[in-house]
Protein backbone atom coordinates (compact mmCIF):
# COMPACT_ATOMS: atom_id res chain seq x y z
CA UNK A 1 0.00 0.00 0.00
CA UNK A 2 1.12 3.70 -0.91
CA UNK A 3 2.71 5.54 1.72
CA UNK A 4 1.70 8.95 1.74
CA UNK A 5 4.13 11.58 1.85
CA UNK A 6 4.34 14.28 5.10
CA UNK A 7 6.58 17.44 4.25
CA UNK A 8 10.05 15.54 3.71
CA UNK A 9 9.06 11.78 5.38
CA UNK A 10 6.17 9.68 4.66
CA UNK A 11 3.61 7.66 6.94
CA UNK A 12 2.40 4.35 6.17
CA UNK A 13 -1.77 3.38 6.19
CA UNK A 14 -2.26 0.95 8.65
CA UNK A 15 -5.64 0.05 6.80
CA UNK A 16 -6.66 -3.19 5.28
CA UNK A 17 -6.19 -3.08 1.84
CA UNK A 18 -8.89 -5.04 1.29
CA UNK A 19 -11.27 -1.77 1.73
CA UNK A 20 -9.01 0.54 -0.69
CA UNK A 21 -11.05 0.98 -3.46
CA UNK A 22 -8.87 3.85 -5.36
CA UNK A 23 -5.30 4.33 -5.11
CA UNK A 24 -4.97 7.73 -7.30
CA UNK A 25 -2.21 8.31 -9.55
CA UNK A 26 -2.04 10.41 -12.59
CA UNK A 27 -2.52 8.58 -15.61
CA UNK A 28 0.27 7.67 -18.07
CA UNK A 29 -0.98 9.69 -21.43
CA UNK A 30 1.24 9.22 -24.44
CA UNK A 31 2.28 12.25 -25.71
CA UNK A 32 4.63 13.86 -28.38
CA UNK A 33 7.98 14.01 -27.35
CA UNK A 34 8.96 17.60 -28.87
CA UNK A 35 11.31 20.47 -27.00
CA UNK A 36 10.04 23.28 -25.85
CA UNK A 37 10.48 25.24 -29.24
CA UNK A 38 8.83 22.38 -31.23
CA UNK A 39 5.87 22.06 -29.12
CA UNK A 40 5.37 26.01 -29.71
CA UNK A 41 6.16 25.77 -33.30
CA UNK A 42 3.65 22.82 -33.97
CA UNK A 43 0.81 24.66 -31.63
CA UNK A 44 1.29 27.82 -34.03
CA UNK A 45 1.34 25.83 -37.13
CA UNK A 46 -1.67 23.76 -36.44
CA UNK A 47 -4.19 26.35 -34.39
CA UNK A 48 -7.55 25.02 -33.10
CA UNK A 49 -10.62 27.41 -34.28
CA UNK A 50 -8.30 29.70 -35.92
CA UNK A 51 -6.24 30.62 -38.80
CA UNK A 52 -2.70 31.38 -38.89
CA UNK A 53 -0.88 33.60 -36.28
CA UNK A 54 0.02 35.60 -39.27
CA UNK A 55 -3.45 36.41 -40.26
CA UNK A 56 -4.57 37.43 -36.78
CA UNK A 57 -2.10 40.15 -36.67
CA UNK A 58 -1.54 42.63 -39.59
CA UNK A 59 1.66 44.79 -40.11
CA UNK A 60 1.05 48.17 -38.30
CA UNK A 61 -0.80 47.13 -36.09
CA UNK A 62 -0.35 47.12 -32.30
CA UNK A 63 0.13 43.68 -29.82
CA UNK A 64 -0.21 43.30 -26.69
CA UNK A 65 0.80 39.72 -25.04
CA UNK A 66 -0.35 39.15 -21.65
CA UNK A 67 2.10 36.31 -19.36
CA UNK A 68 1.36 35.33 -16.01
CA UNK A 69 3.35 36.29 -13.09
CA UNK A 70 6.32 34.96 -10.59
CA UNK A 71 3.46 32.63 -8.87
CA UNK A 72 2.98 30.98 -12.05
CA UNK A 73 6.47 30.53 -13.16
CA UNK A 74 6.49 26.73 -13.35
CA UNK A 75 4.68 27.89 -16.61
CA UNK A 76 8.52 28.29 -18.23
CA UNK A 77 7.83 31.84 -20.23
CA UNK A 78 10.92 32.54 -20.68
CA UNK A 79 11.23 29.61 -22.56
CA UNK A 80 8.14 29.92 -25.22
CA UNK A 81 7.82 33.81 -25.47
CA UNK A 82 10.88 33.75 -27.58
CA UNK A 83 9.19 31.82 -30.36
CA UNK A 84 6.06 33.55 -29.85
CA UNK A 85 7.53 37.12 -30.49
CA UNK A 86 9.91 35.51 -32.91
CA UNK A 87 6.70 34.69 -35.10
CA UNK A 88 5.06 38.08 -34.79
CA UNK A 89 8.17 39.68 -35.93
CA UNK A 90 7.84 37.43 -39.14
CA UNK A 91 4.00 38.14 -39.30
CA UNK A 92 5.35 42.14 -39.84
CA UNK A 93 4.99 43.31 -35.99
CA UNK A 94 8.59 44.60 -34.56
CA UNK A 95 9.79 45.12 -31.50
CA UNK A 96 8.88 48.18 -31.07
CA UNK A 97 4.81 47.62 -31.83
CA UNK A 98 4.69 44.56 -29.23
CA UNK A 99 3.69 45.17 -25.29
CA UNK A 100 4.01 42.63 -22.88
CA UNK A 101 1.96 43.29 -20.12
CA UNK A 102 2.10 40.44 -16.84
CA UNK A 103 -1.20 39.50 -15.64
CA UNK A 104 -0.91 40.11 -12.08
CA UNK A 105 -4.56 40.34 -11.04
CA UNK A 106 -4.25 41.39 -7.57
CA UNK A 107 -0.63 40.47 -6.66
CA UNK A 108 2.21 42.67 -5.87
CA UNK A 109 4.15 44.08 -8.35
CA UNK A 110 7.43 42.52 -9.32
CA UNK A 111 11.28 43.54 -8.89
CA UNK A 112 13.19 43.89 -12.46
CA UNK A 113 15.09 40.28 -11.77
CA UNK A 114 11.38 38.99 -11.48
CA UNK A 115 10.86 40.42 -15.11
CA UNK A 116 13.49 39.09 -16.42
CA UNK A 117 12.88 35.32 -15.25
CA UNK A 118 9.77 35.94 -16.73
CA UNK A 119 10.92 36.45 -20.22
CA UNK A 120 14.42 36.18 -20.65
CA UNK A 121 17.47 39.06 -20.77
CA UNK A 122 17.10 39.47 -24.53
CA UNK A 123 13.60 39.97 -24.35
CA UNK A 124 13.41 42.37 -21.24
CA UNK A 125 15.75 44.38 -23.15
CA UNK A 126 14.06 44.46 -26.50
CA UNK A 127 10.46 44.89 -25.96
CA UNK A 128 8.03 47.12 -23.42
CA UNK A 129 7.52 45.26 -20.30
CA UNK A 130 4.80 46.32 -17.56
CA UNK A 131 3.32 44.89 -14.31
CA UNK A 132 -0.80 45.54 -14.26
CA UNK A 133 -1.64 47.30 -11.21
CA UNK A 134 -5.37 46.44 -10.21
CA UNK A 135 -5.74 49.65 -7.96
CA UNK A 136 -5.10 51.93 -10.26
CA UNK A 137 -7.83 53.42 -11.65
CA UNK A 138 -6.36 56.12 -14.10
CA UNK A 139 -4.95 53.53 -16.33
CA UNK A 140 -8.40 51.17 -16.01
CA UNK A 141 -10.63 51.19 -19.01
CA UNK A 142 -14.44 50.73 -18.40
CA UNK A 143 -15.42 48.02 -21.45
CA UNK A 144 -19.21 47.27 -20.12
CA UNK A 145 -20.89 44.99 -17.61
CA UNK A 146 -21.58 41.16 -17.58
CA UNK A 147 -24.79 39.78 -17.35
CA UNK A 148 -23.96 38.81 -14.03
CA UNK A 149 -23.42 42.69 -12.78
CA UNK A 150 -19.59 42.42 -12.78
CA UNK A 151 -18.46 46.07 -14.19
CA UNK A 152 -15.28 45.14 -16.45
CA UNK A 153 -12.53 47.27 -15.91
CA UNK A 154 -9.49 46.24 -17.81
CA UNK A 155 -5.65 47.49 -18.40
CA UNK A 156 -5.95 50.62 -20.51
CA UNK A 157 -2.50 50.14 -21.65
CA UNK A 158 -3.24 46.60 -22.88
CA UNK A 159 -6.52 47.68 -24.35
CA UNK A 160 -5.01 50.45 -25.87
CA UNK A 161 -3.40 48.01 -28.37
CA UNK A 162 -4.69 47.08 -31.95
CA UNK A 163 -4.50 42.94 -30.78
CA UNK A 164 -4.26 40.84 -27.63
CA UNK A 165 -2.48 37.80 -27.31
CA UNK A 166 -3.31 35.26 -23.86
CA UNK A 167 -0.45 32.97 -23.23
CA UNK A 168 -0.10 30.89 -19.80
CA UNK A 169 -0.34 27.44 -18.68
CA UNK A 170 -3.58 25.55 -18.27
CA UNK A 171 -4.01 23.50 -15.33
CA UNK A 172 -7.07 21.80 -12.72
CA UNK A 173 -8.42 25.13 -10.79
CA UNK A 174 -10.84 24.83 -7.70
CA UNK A 175 -13.20 27.60 -8.89
CA UNK A 176 -12.91 28.35 -12.73
CA UNK A 177 -12.66 24.42 -13.51
CA UNK A 178 -9.55 25.29 -15.42
CA UNK A 179 -6.61 27.79 -14.92
CA UNK A 180 -5.23 29.58 -18.00
CA UNK A 181 -7.58 31.22 -21.26
CA UNK A 182 -9.41 33.60 -19.78
CA UNK A 183 -8.16 33.61 -16.40
CA UNK A 184 -5.37 36.12 -18.11
CA UNK A 185 -7.88 39.04 -18.11
CA UNK A 186 -10.12 38.18 -15.49
CA UNK A 187 -8.37 38.67 -12.69
CA UNK A 188 -4.99 39.24 -14.79
CA UNK A 189 -5.27 42.96 -16.21
CA UNK A 190 -8.70 43.80 -13.88
CA UNK A 191 -9.45 46.35 -11.46
CA UNK A 192 -9.78 45.05 -7.78
CA UNK A 193 -13.57 45.98 -8.09
CA UNK A 194 -14.22 43.69 -11.24
CA UNK A 195 -11.69 40.72 -10.06
CA UNK A 196 -14.05 41.24 -6.77
CA UNK A 197 -17.52 40.90 -8.15
CA UNK A 198 -16.57 37.80 -10.51
CA UNK A 199 -14.76 35.61 -7.55
CA UNK A 200 -18.30 36.47 -5.08
CA UNK A 201 -19.71 34.00 -8.06
CA UNK A 202 -18.07 31.44 -5.89
CA UNK A 203 -20.96 31.55 -3.42
CA UNK A 204 -24.18 31.12 -4.38
CA UNK A 205 -27.06 33.96 -3.93
CA UNK A 206 -27.71 35.07 -0.36
CA UNK A 207 -26.20 35.27 3.14
CA UNK A 208 -25.97 31.61 4.39
CA UNK A 209 -26.18 29.73 1.64
CA UNK A 210 -22.14 29.05 1.36
CA UNK A 211 -19.80 28.16 -1.40
CA UNK A 212 -21.66 27.17 -4.77
CA UNK A 213 -21.01 23.49 -5.37
CA UNK A 214 -20.43 23.85 -9.37
CA UNK A 215 -18.04 26.42 -9.12
CA UNK A 216 -15.01 23.47 -9.06
CA UNK A 217 -12.17 21.75 -10.12
CA UNK A 218 -13.11 20.50 -13.39
CA UNK A 219 -16.14 22.50 -14.86
CA UNK A 220 -15.77 24.72 -17.28
CA UNK A 221 -19.99 24.52 -18.00
CA UNK A 222 -22.66 26.61 -17.89
CA UNK A 223 -23.60 25.38 -14.89
CA UNK A 224 -20.50 27.13 -13.32
CA UNK A 225 -20.89 30.84 -12.86
CA UNK A 226 -17.79 31.88 -11.98
CA UNK A 227 -16.34 30.35 -15.07
CA UNK A 228 -19.24 31.47 -17.40
CA UNK A 229 -18.85 35.15 -16.20
CA UNK A 230 -14.75 34.96 -16.76
CA UNK A 231 -16.06 34.31 -20.37
CA UNK A 232 -18.23 37.06 -20.71
CA UNK A 233 -15.33 39.49 -19.43
CA UNK A 234 -13.09 38.17 -21.26
CA UNK A 235 -15.05 38.54 -24.51
CA UNK A 236 -15.07 42.50 -24.04
CA UNK A 237 -11.49 42.34 -24.75
CA UNK A 238 -12.01 40.55 -28.03
CA UNK A 239 -9.26 38.49 -27.52
CA UNK A 240 -7.39 37.68 -31.36
CA UNK A 241 -4.90 34.81 -30.19
CA UNK A 242 -4.38 32.48 -27.43
CA UNK A 243 -0.93 30.11 -26.66
CA UNK A 244 -1.21 27.67 -23.61
CA UNK A 245 1.06 25.19 -22.45
CA UNK A 246 0.56 21.97 -20.18
CA UNK A 247 3.09 20.96 -17.75
CA UNK A 248 4.09 17.48 -16.20
CA UNK A 249 4.68 16.56 -12.28
CA UNK A 250 8.65 18.26 -12.93
CA UNK A 251 7.07 21.65 -14.85
CA UNK A 252 8.21 20.84 -18.20
CA UNK A 253 6.21 21.55 -20.91
CA UNK A 254 4.64 18.34 -22.15
CA UNK A 255 1.99 20.30 -24.47
CA UNK A 256 1.22 23.59 -26.41
CA UNK A 257 -2.16 24.84 -27.21
CA UNK A 258 -2.80 28.06 -29.96
CA UNK A 259 -5.86 30.10 -32.04
CA UNK A 260 -9.24 30.54 -30.66
CA UNK A 261 -8.98 32.02 -27.34
CA UNK A 262 -11.96 29.75 -26.56
CA UNK A 263 -11.57 26.46 -28.55
CA UNK A 264 -7.75 26.29 -27.83
CA UNK A 265 -7.94 26.13 -24.51
CA UNK A 266 -10.84 23.71 -24.16
CA UNK A 267 -8.11 21.67 -26.24
CA UNK A 268 -5.65 22.08 -23.63
CA UNK A 269 -7.99 21.41 -20.83
CA UNK A 270 -9.11 18.15 -22.34
CA UNK A 271 -5.17 16.61 -21.97
CA UNK A 272 -5.04 18.18 -18.71
CA UNK A 273 -8.20 16.05 -17.61
CA UNK A 274 -6.79 13.51 -19.57
CA UNK A 275 -3.34 13.28 -17.33
CA UNK A 276 -4.72 14.14 -14.13
CA UNK A 277 -8.37 13.56 -13.93
CA UNK A 278 -8.20 9.75 -12.52
CA UNK A 279 -10.90 7.59 -12.78
CA UNK A 280 -11.99 6.23 -9.46
CA UNK A 281 -15.23 3.44 -8.81
CA UNK A 282 -17.03 5.50 -6.55
CA UNK A 283 -16.90 7.97 -3.75
CA UNK A 284 -15.94 6.70 -0.30
CA UNK A 285 -17.03 7.58 3.51
CA UNK A 286 -13.16 8.05 4.07
CA UNK A 287 -10.78 9.95 1.76
CA UNK A 288 -6.85 9.88 2.66
CA UNK A 289 -4.98 12.50 1.09
CA UNK A 290 -1.24 14.05 1.05
CA UNK A 291 -0.77 17.48 -0.25
CA UNK A 292 2.42 15.62 -2.11
CA UNK A 293 4.77 16.51 0.85
CA UNK A 294 7.34 19.50 0.83
CA UNK A 295 7.01 21.99 -0.72
CA UNK A 296 3.04 21.28 -1.88
CA UNK A 297 2.15 21.04 2.24
CA UNK A 298 4.74 24.45 2.75
CA UNK A 299 1.19 26.25 3.94
CA UNK A 300 -2.86 25.90 4.50
CA UNK A 301 -3.07 28.69 1.65
CA UNK A 302 -1.44 25.38 -0.85
CA UNK A 303 -3.29 22.66 0.56
CA UNK A 304 -6.39 24.01 -0.44
CA UNK A 305 -6.15 22.79 -4.00
CA UNK A 306 -5.42 19.01 -1.76
CA UNK A 307 -9.25 20.26 -0.14
CA UNK A 308 -11.00 20.64 -3.76
CA UNK A 309 -9.02 17.55 -5.42
CA UNK A 310 -10.54 15.25 -1.66
CA UNK A 311 -14.19 16.40 -1.88
CA UNK A 312 -14.37 14.59 -5.32
CA UNK A 313 -13.27 11.63 -3.86
CA UNK A 314 -15.11 11.48 -0.22
CA UNK A 315 -19.20 10.43 0.03
CA UNK A 316 -21.70 12.73 1.66
CA UNK A 317 -21.67 13.13 5.28
CA UNK A 318 -17.85 10.90 4.75
CA UNK A 319 -14.58 11.42 6.55
CA UNK A 320 -11.64 13.12 4.76
CA UNK A 321 -7.92 13.15 6.33
CA UNK A 322 -5.71 15.82 4.92
CA UNK A 323 -1.72 15.65 5.32
CA UNK A 324 0.19 18.70 4.89
CA UNK A 325 3.02 19.86 7.62
CA UNK A 326 2.28 23.51 7.08
CA UNK A 327 5.54 24.65 7.89
CA UNK A 328 4.96 27.91 7.02
CA UNK A 329 1.65 28.37 9.02
CA UNK A 330 -1.46 29.40 7.07
CA UNK A 331 0.35 31.23 4.12
CA UNK A 332 -2.45 33.53 3.81
CA UNK A 333 -3.81 36.35 6.57
CA UNK A 334 -7.33 36.40 4.73
CA UNK A 335 -7.10 32.74 4.84
CA UNK A 336 -5.52 32.45 8.59
CA UNK A 337 -8.33 34.70 9.66
CA UNK A 338 -11.52 32.99 8.15
CA UNK A 339 -10.09 29.81 10.10
CA UNK A 340 -9.18 31.66 13.34
CA UNK A 341 -11.66 34.72 13.48
CA UNK A 342 -15.04 33.99 13.53
CA UNK A 343 -17.29 32.06 15.64
CA UNK A 344 -19.74 31.24 13.47
CA UNK A 345 -20.24 30.22 9.55
CA UNK A 346 -22.72 33.37 8.71
CA UNK A 347 -20.06 35.54 10.30
CA UNK A 348 -17.45 34.31 7.93
CA UNK A 349 -19.67 34.45 5.12
CA UNK A 350 -21.28 37.79 5.72
CA UNK A 351 -16.91 38.80 5.92
CA UNK A 352 -16.36 37.45 2.73
CA UNK A 353 -19.19 38.01 0.97
CA UNK A 354 -18.31 41.90 2.18
CA UNK A 355 -14.38 41.75 0.95
CA UNK A 356 -13.77 39.05 -1.05
CA UNK A 357 -10.20 37.46 -1.57
CA UNK A 358 -9.08 33.94 -2.63
CA UNK A 359 -7.22 33.24 0.84
CA UNK A 360 -10.46 34.30 2.26
CA UNK A 361 -12.65 32.12 0.42
CA UNK A 362 -9.67 29.43 1.45
CA UNK A 363 -10.15 29.58 4.78
CA UNK A 364 -13.94 29.70 4.61
CA UNK A 365 -13.63 26.49 2.15
CA UNK A 366 -12.06 24.36 4.43
CA UNK A 367 -14.26 26.19 7.80
CA UNK A 368 -17.51 24.80 5.73
CA UNK A 369 -15.85 21.36 4.96
CA UNK A 370 -15.42 20.83 8.20
CA UNK A 371 -18.98 21.90 8.59
CA UNK A 372 -20.47 18.75 6.01
CA UNK A 373 -17.96 16.17 6.66
CA UNK A 374 -15.52 15.32 9.50
CA UNK A 375 -11.95 16.67 8.35
CA UNK A 376 -9.31 15.55 10.24
CA UNK A 377 -6.09 17.69 9.31
CA UNK A 378 -2.05 16.14 10.25
CA UNK A 379 -0.30 19.24 10.60
CA UNK A 380 2.39 21.25 12.87
CA UNK A 381 -0.11 23.72 13.03
CA UNK A 382 -1.52 24.35 16.57
CA UNK A 383 -4.70 22.55 16.94
CA UNK A 384 -6.04 25.69 19.36
CA UNK A 385 -5.63 27.47 16.04
CA UNK A 386 -8.82 25.94 14.61
CA UNK A 387 -10.73 25.75 17.75
CA UNK A 388 -13.40 28.29 15.64
CA UNK A 389 -14.36 25.40 13.18
CA UNK A 390 -15.26 21.77 13.65
CA UNK A 391 -11.79 21.07 11.88
CA UNK A 392 -9.73 18.51 14.10
CA UNK A 393 -6.04 18.06 14.47
CA UNK A 394 -3.54 15.48 14.18
CA UNK A 395 -0.14 15.15 14.60
CA UNK A 396 0.32 11.56 12.86
CA UNK A 397 -1.53 9.77 10.31
CA UNK A 398 -2.19 6.96 12.88
CA UNK A 399 -3.39 9.55 15.51
CA UNK A 400 -5.67 10.35 12.74
CA UNK A 401 -6.77 7.41 11.73
CA UNK A 402 -8.12 7.13 15.37
CA UNK A 403 -10.16 10.01 15.11
CA UNK A 404 -11.85 8.92 11.70
CA UNK A 405 -12.49 5.88 13.91
CA UNK A 406 -14.46 7.73 16.21
CA UNK A 407 -16.73 9.38 13.71
CA UNK A 408 -17.31 5.89 11.84
CA UNK A 409 -18.87 3.97 15.13
CA UNK A 410 -15.41 3.15 17.11
CA UNK A 411 -14.10 0.96 14.12
CA UNK A 412 -13.07 1.73 10.38
CA UNK A 413 -12.99 -1.84 9.74
CA UNK A 414 -14.84 -2.53 6.42
CA UNK A 415 -14.66 1.10 5.97
CA UNK A 416 -14.12 1.87 2.26
CA UNK A 417 -11.53 4.23 1.56
CA UNK A 418 -9.85 5.84 -1.14
CA UNK A 419 -5.50 6.98 -0.97
CA UNK A 420 -4.85 10.12 -2.82
CA UNK A 421 -0.64 10.05 -2.06
CA UNK A 422 -0.96 12.85 -4.66
CA UNK A 423 -3.62 15.14 -3.35
CA UNK A 424 -2.37 18.60 -4.82
CA UNK A 425 -1.98 17.04 -8.48
CA UNK A 426 -4.76 14.58 -9.11
CA UNK A 427 -8.21 15.00 -9.37
CA UNK A 428 -10.67 11.73 -8.77
CA UNK A 429 -13.38 11.32 -11.63
CA UNK A 430 -15.81 8.96 -9.65
CA UNK A 431 -17.64 6.54 -12.07
CA UNK A 432 -20.62 6.10 -10.17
Amino acid sequence: MESMKYSDTAFSVSLDQAQVVAEVHANTVDLPKRTVREHIEYALDHPIGAGPLEEAVRPGETVCILISDVTRRWQQPSTYLPVLVERLNRAGIPDKDILIVCATGTHREQTEEEHISLVGEELYRRIRFLDHKCDDKEHLTYMGTTSRGTPVWLNSYAMACDKLILTGGVVYHFLAGFGGGRKSIVPGIAGRETINTNHNNALNKGLGSGSNPNACNGNMTDSNPFHSDLVECAAFAKPAYLLNVIVDDNYQIVGAFAGDWQKAHAAAAKVVEQLDGVSIPRRAPLVIASAGGFPKDINLYQTSKTLSNALAAVAPGGTMILLSQCREGFGDADCEAQICNFDSMEAREKALRADFSIGGFVGFLFAETAENYHLIVVTDLPAERFTHTKIQVARTLDEALALAAACNGGSLQGVETVLMPHGGSTFPLPQA
